[in-house]
């Protein structure tokens, strides 16, 4: 039997709905209340104040299928189960279920719904080491449901524990799960490095709480959190041995073949280029339905180097210089019916794909000549400035760089081109890590009144500006302030800045309570604002400051307004075509 997407992640919610289970919709892939990412990188990142411990409108129990984007991978892009983009099947127990029956789920998922033989997994446990013990317990339950000895591997902490995502936090230790998928019998004995065994499923016990002295603690509130990647067991269940056979990638393979003329799969240069142009394509145009346009600073900049990455390898293939919007017509086709955003956005996605095409095209030809001539007469290492000349006249993102001199067997002075790059201009390095300081379980007194200041914030601007229809269109909070972007046409005049400060702290010093209400998404959309452009479950939380401002949101809020201090704007600015950004702090 062939198993399609749609077909494989019906089987996953409805198993987990008949199993006590609410389904939750796919969060946006920009997090709106954690700073220590640029990108949803898991199923888990929209539920991190419930894990933490405030209660979920629809239960202790959640399933989702959860859009993702992940750039710590992207080397091994190229290879056939590596994504920038993917979907991630997920499970969540807040406080309710733990081991025995996340494990016995996950068992009965797999054999009796996608009926893969028991004989074709193998589990990895966690060691143990000075902080946390030998996951024994895990591995007596999958020995109970019939998988042997020889099948079950303990590996350390790099492979088998979960966080924190900061410093600080909720984590714990891993099961994971993993398919043999060649055709020949699997061997008796489990060998993680072997790499006919494929990772198709983690189960995460949240059983521990790491405190700012660095010791884990017993965690009051025990989670479960899973992930299954839907590419991954797409492929397992399918039997092709390369996600990239599967027909999430596939109708945009076979058009890479039709652009390039070349067939896929018939030498390994050729092959390694088509997966990466189709899987960073499927990215860019994901980033895009989100209205991010490509830029040299976080979200923007990611973008911007998927684009010309893939750029990059389709001269490898001699394909046409303006492919990508045939490229993106197939990711609409494929996901389109399931992430609306996608035809919502589509004269968006096409306009800036292509620009962004025209821009590097114009500049890639002389860059590489460029580059070729500093590389001949380069010992072992390319200098800071040249690479960041390359960056700075021919548009080459210093990933870029660092991958062209790795084939000619060269380094790269990457210390040499941030110090260029900060004499000349401060540009976001946190967009290259993809991360800002804070933890992702930063729900600091200071962070919690930041964010509680944004609702006051947006009512503000509605106010001020004379518009009604103001709405957030990106959040990033850390302890030290917060960024709020929000749609508006213009720059903001000094007088509207101080009208809006004022108004914000007019509203702090009148100590208003803060009113938390759950109620349905439909009764919410009659009172309250929200980004309607999200998915949201059937219930949600509405936060009320008087009948100043009513969000739909899922915290952390102060209790008064009182709390909150002193409101300050310390910087307004574009950050794209119709959207502003004010940054501000608390005193």
């Amino acid at each position: 039997m062939k198993w399609t997407r749609k077909k494989l992640i019906d089987s996953y919610l409805n198993f987990f709905k008949n199993n006590g289970h609410a389904v939750i919709p796919s969060a946006s892939l920009i997090p709106e209340h954690d700073p220590t990412v640029l990108f949803t990188t898991a199923g888990m990142h929209p539920l991190v104040p419930f894990l933490l411990g405030q209660p979920h409108p629809l239960g202790k129990r959640l399933t989702s299928v959860q859009a993702c984007i992940r750039t710590g991978d992207i080397d091994s892009v190229g290879d056939t189960y590596h994504h920038t983009f993917f979907e991630m099947l997920g499970n969540w127990s807040l406080g309710d279920y733990f081991k025995e029956d996340a494990i016995k789920c996950s068992f009965e998922f797999l054999t009796k719904v996608l009926k893969i033989p028991k004989e074709k997994l193998a589990i990895t446990c966690f060691a143990g080491d000075e902080n946390a013990e030998e996951d024994k317990e895990a591995c007596q339950i999958w020995i109970s449901l019939g998988i042997p000895n020889e099948r079950i591997a303990f590996l350390q902490k790099e492979d088998n524990w979960w966080g924190p995502a900061g410093k600080t936090g909720p984590c714990g230790p891993d099961t994971e799960i993993f398919y043999w998928q060649s055709d020949k019998p699997a061997p008796k004995s489990f060998n993680p490095k072997d790499k006919s065994w494929v990772e198709i499923w983690n189960i995460v016990f949240m059983q521990y709480n790491k405190d700012e002295n660095g010791r884990y603690n017993l965690a009051k509130q025990k989670n479960i959190d899973t992930g299954m990647g839907v590419e991954r067991i797409l492929a397992a269940l399918n039997k092709t041995g390369d996600d990239y056979l599967t027909e999430v990638f596939l109708p945009i393979i076979k058009k890479i073949e039709n652009l390039s003329k070349k067939k896929y799969g018939a030498n390994e240069q050729d092959t390694r280029a088509m997966r990466i142009i189709a899987d960073h394509s499927k990215a860019a145009v994901f980033i895009l339905s989100e209205r991010v346009i490509p830029s040299n600073t976080e979200h923007g900049y990611v973008l911007r180097r998927l684009i010309r990455r893939a750029i990059r390898h389709s001269r490898i293939l001699n394909m046409p210089k303006m492919f990508m919007k045939n490229l993106a017509e197939c990711v609409i086709e494929i996901y389109g019916g399931d992430y609306p955003e996608l035809i919502k956005h589509k004269d968006f996605i096409f306009e800036e794909i292509e620009k962004e095409e025209s821009r590097f095209n114009e500049t890639i030809s002389s860059g590489l000549k460029y580059f070729d001539r500093i590389a001949k007469i380069s010992k072992q290492k390319l200098s800071g400035k040249d690479a960041f000349l390359l960056y700075q006249s021919y548009g080459f993102p210093i990933e870029m760089t660092v991958e062209l001199a790795k084939e000619r067997n060269l380094g790269v002075d990457t210390e040499g081109f941030e110090s260029e790059q900060t004499r000349h201009q401060e540009l976001s390095r946190t967009a290259t890590a993809g991360r800002f300081k804070s933890g992702l379980s930063d729900t600091s007194e200071q962070t919690t009144k930041l964010h509680t200041a944004t609702h006051l914030l947006n009512q503000a601007l509605r106010i001020v500006l004379k518009k009604p229809d103001i709405r957030q269109k990106g959040s990033n909070i850390t302890a030290e302030r917060l960024r709020f972007d929000f749609n508006f046409e213009r720059k903001l005049t000094e007088d509207e800045l101080k009208k809006i400060e004022e108004l914000v702290n007019e509203k702090i010093r009148e100590a208003i309570p803060v009113k938390k209400e759950e109620m349905t998404i439909e009764e919410a959309k009659k009172t309250a604002h929200g980004v309607f452009e999200h998915k949201y479950g059937e219930k949600v939380f509405v936060y009320s400051i008087g009948d100043f401002s009513k969000e739909i949101c899922a915290g952390p809020h102060v209790s008064n307004t009182k709390e909150l201090g002193h409101f300050k704007i310390i910087k307004e600015e574009g950050v794209a075509a119709g959207v502003r950004r004010i940054k501000a702090i608390l005193k």
